[in-house]
């Protein structure tokens, strides 16, 4: 038949001719008007396949690797590519014609040579794939992928083959060169050999190369991240120092393993095999099933066999962040069936994980409330369970939104007899405040009933009171520098701020109110010499016994020490000094008026202004002998 007449044949291309949509005896009724045949006569058949045969033993042979050191050592789809187009071209074909022949023929000799052809064709594309996948492994890093492709387009686009593609087409890889990442071209190589493969029944051979060149890349990259499978007892024996360094690891894993590694190692699979779903589903489930388990494993075992104390329940709650962040990227990239068993340990160890820290924060609410130390801190300072305490709940909070959904089955002890004053934040029927508030307001009223026992302490009563406003300013601080401020709201620390303001003025009232009553509140009134005389004696040994006394006294808070100074300042400096200035000239004429007058407004001023920064480091203030009519104060502090 002549050369030119056979240029049809490309009507055997799988767009126009597949095994579902065309039959034999339809495509020999259909070709007969064409070539002349008669139908009685079966030489279509043998005519079509003789013609394919021509065209495609020639290129297949010559890239037989097993009959020249050419095909051996060279790549077809390096060397070029459009020659691999043809080679494609020639196996579907090929494929296609064998099928058409043998149900006509199954034990012609034809079709024994093109099985022949078809091998050795299936030998180069085995070769080819292979070679692809192992000298690109830079151009088809996971990290590569996921920036120059996305799972929805590479799922929707074309799959299968069509030989009447243009040259600027992507299989083609000339103009896709121009304008993309050379991983899409190499991408698209391996999809144009899988599908080839896959549809000439040679796919479990090309499975077997994707899979372990591709698994070894999912293995070595979780062993990279510094993940590996730890037995139980291996965990339980490890100091915490190790696990949370491991667990430190994990979470730096499992951001790139979501975002990069599974990630693209999904989009890979699913472009290469877009055109069969079944394979798809087994390839990358295989591929990543292993080293998806031991990552989400991890956090289960740490669970389950870590020693439990409340300061770890703060990695555990950043790896329960770490799964629930991740969670929507989970069920997409390990959507398929197969793949549930992944899905389903992920989950596990988010309700481990869960467990655990329920589990912590209830021991951390019976330390609290067991803590029993009875030794009061120096100078009703902070107490050291009010900053360790604040600092764990403040942590806390930072993860409000996750212990919202770890303790929606904990809610906190019923209020019950406790009014709605206690927890200090708004509640009712009509307007409830959300679960998670009140747990942290529970935390914090636990601590401050254990700080109003620890007050009694104290054989000074007014020392008890600067206490309770020292530790409460210090929580109310917290609370507002952190994420507190807003699970409590504006309310609670109003109500905070006002107790504090009550508990400075006991003990004003406790520690200063024989100083201010030493004085009379009308200094102007007319007195005798001898009642003056017996005022400033009075004022001083009441002041010296005051500002020895309060001394002591710390105030951490500037704020707070600023405010108890300028209102100790205000009840005593106007009247005395008023009360001085009307009297001094009195006292003057007096013998050893200096023993009667020790102290100027503005000595009061010092001293006071020296107040509430505690004892000085060298001797006790005690030992502090007050100058009369100072005008530069020693520092008392």
């Amino acid at each position: 038949m002549p050369r030119k007449g056979m240029r049809t044949l490309n009507w055997f291309s799988p767009k126009h001719l597949t095994t579902d949509s065309a039959s034999p005896s339809t495509f020999q009724f259909s070709s007969t008007s064409r070539f002349g045949f008669s139908p009685s006569r079966p030489s279509f058949s043998e005519a079509v396949i003789d013609r394919i045969l021509e065209m495609a033993e020639p290129i297949i042979m010559k890239w037989d690797p097993d009959t020249t050191t050419f095909a051996k050592v060279t790549s077809l789809f390096y060397e070029n590519r459009r020659e691999a187009k043809d080679f494609i071209k020639c196996v579907h074909n090929l494929q296609k014609a064998m099928h058409f022949h043998s149900t006509e023929n199954s034990r012609s000799d034809k079709l024994v040579r093109a099985q022949s052809l078809m091998q050795i064709a299936m030998k180069r594309l085995q070769k080819e794939f292979y070679q692809i996948l192992s000298i690109n492994r830079a151009h088809l890093d996971p990290e590569s992928i996921s920036t120059v492709s996305s799972r929805t387009s590479t799922a929707s686009s074309i799959s299968e083959f069509d030989v009447e593609d243009d040259d600027d087409r992507v299989i083609g890889g000339e103009s896709i060169s121009e304008v993309e990442d050379f991983s899409n071209i190499v991408m698209a190589d391996l999809r144009l050999i899988a599908d080839c493969m896959i549809s000439s029944g040679y796919a479990k051979e090309c499975l077997n190369i994707y899979k372990v060149m591709r698994k070894s890349i999912i293995d070595e990259g979780i062993y990279r991240l510094g993940v590996e499978k730890l037995s139980s007892s291996q965990v339980h024996k490890m100091d915490w120092e190790v696990v949370d360094m491991r667990i430190k690891d994990w979470l730096n894993a499992v951001d790139v393993a979501m975002k990069t590694l599974f990630n693209g190692e999904r989009i890979l699979c699913d472009h290469v095999f877009a055109s069969n779903d079944a394979i798809r589903e087994s390839c990358f489930t295989e591929i990543s099933k292993d080293g998806a388990m031991i990552l989400f494993s991890f956090p289960e075992n740490v669970a389950k066999n870590s020693k439990k104390s409340p300061e770890k329940v703060f990695r555990l709650l950043d790896m329960y962040t770490a799964i629930a962040e991740h969670w929507p990227e989970i069920e997409v990239i390990f959507s398929f069936e197969s793949e549930s068993v992944i899905r389903s340990q992920a989950l596990t160890s988010l309700v481990k994980l869960g467990e655990s820290v329920r589990t912590a924060l209830t021991e951390f609410e019976i330390a609290l409330q067991k803590e029993s130390s009875k030794t009061s801190v120096a100078g009703g300072g902070i107490h050291p369970l009010t900053v360790d305490a604040m600092n764990y709940i403040s942590l806390l909070a930072d993860f409000s939104n996750i212990l919202s959904d770890i303790l929606a089955e904990a809610p906190p002890p019923a209020k019950g007899s406790l009014p709605e004053s206690f927890f200090g934040i708004a509640d009712s029927d009509e307007s409830p405040a959300p679960a998670i508030s009140l747990r942290f307001a529970w935390l914090i009223l636990l601590l401050l009933c254990k700080l109003d026992g620890k007050a009694k302490h104290y054989k000074d009563v007014s020392l008890a009171y600067l206490f309770l406003a020292n530790n409460l300013q210090y929580v109310v601080v917290k609370v507002r520098s952190s994420n507190l401020k807003y699970l409590l709201g504006e309310n609670w620390i109003s109500k905070q701020e006002g107790k504090i303001k009550q508990f400075a003025l006991n003990y004003e009232r406790l520690g200063w109110s024989h100083v201010i009553e030493s004085v009379p509140q009308e200094p102007n009134a007319t007195i005798t010499p001898q009642q003056v005389k017996e005022i400033f004696k009075k004022f001083n040994s009441s002041f010296e016994q005051a500002h020895r006394k309060q001394s002591v006294c710390i105030v951490p808070n500037s704020k707070l020490r600023d405010n108890l100074k300028v209102s100790i300042a205000r009840k005593i400096l106007p009247v005395y000094r008023e009360f001085y200035n009307t009297h001094k000239h009195m006292m003057a004429r007096e013998r050893h008026s200096s023993h009667v007058i020790r102290f100027s407004p503005e000595d009061v001023g010092h001293y006071l202004s020296d107040l509430f920064f505690g004892p000085i480091e060298s001797g006790s203030s005690s030992s502090v002998e007050f100058s009369p009519s100072r005008t530069s104060p020693s520092r008392l502090r």
